[in-house]
């Protein structure tokens, strides 16, 4: 039994004087990224979106009535009602309350306002559509808005798993009914 763990240990200190004077190789990738799929959605993405900014232009061209105004996040918008006696926007902490709709660009319906049902929102803490996040924000107690959004200012590539699919751009009508600060509301 000695002569065993002694035949043992000389095999393993062999196994470990071999194997630490070897000049190991670090592994290399099996297969090495040229950054041609990123350029190429990339590609993909800047056209979609001239599409998309060219079917809104369209719509706003033909829409006389109305004045829309260019966001700097990329979206249009034009008032329904516009509230000038009201100054204060919802911020970062407040709880605005709202009711909206969605359609697509040709005006059918997506989801109606009484399927959306009343809407509170916990400003800058909430996750909604990156297009109303930033649109709220703009509105004033009262108002009535209605938003074109690009695809990516909607839900994006992925839709929303349930009636918007990928790459749709939107048309919200948004009704900021209050905004409250968070220290006054009790959030559930």
């Amino acid at each position: 039994m000695r002569l065993l763990k002694i035949i043992c240990c000389l095999i393993l200190g062999m196994n470990l004087a071999t194997c630490c004077t070897k000049k190991q190789e670090p592994r290399r990738p099996i297969s090495q990224s040229s950054g041609e799929f990123m350029k190429e959605s990339i590609e993909r993405n800047k056209i979609l979106n001239d599409k998309e900014e060219a079917l809104i232009a369209t719509i706003i061209e033909k829409d006389t009535a109305r004045d829309y105004i260019p966001s700097k996040k990329g979206y249009w918008y034009h008032y329904i009602i516009k509230n000038d006696s009201v100054h204060v926007k919802p911020t970062k902490g407040d709880v605005a309350y709202f009711d909206y709709e969605i359609k697509d660009l040709k005006g059918n319906i997506i989801y109606s306002q009484l399927e959306l049902k009343p809407q509170k929102y916990l400003v800058d803490k909430q996750n909604i559509m990156l297009g109303l996040r930033d649109g709220i924000k703009l509105m004033k107690k009262g108002e009535k808005v209605t938003f074109l959004f690009p695809s990516h200012m909607g839900y994006g590539y992925h839709g929303d798993n349930k009636k918007v699919i990928n790459n749709v751009p939107l048309m919200c009508t948004v009704t900021l009914n209050d905004i409250k600060p968070e220290n006054e509301i009790k959030i559930e």
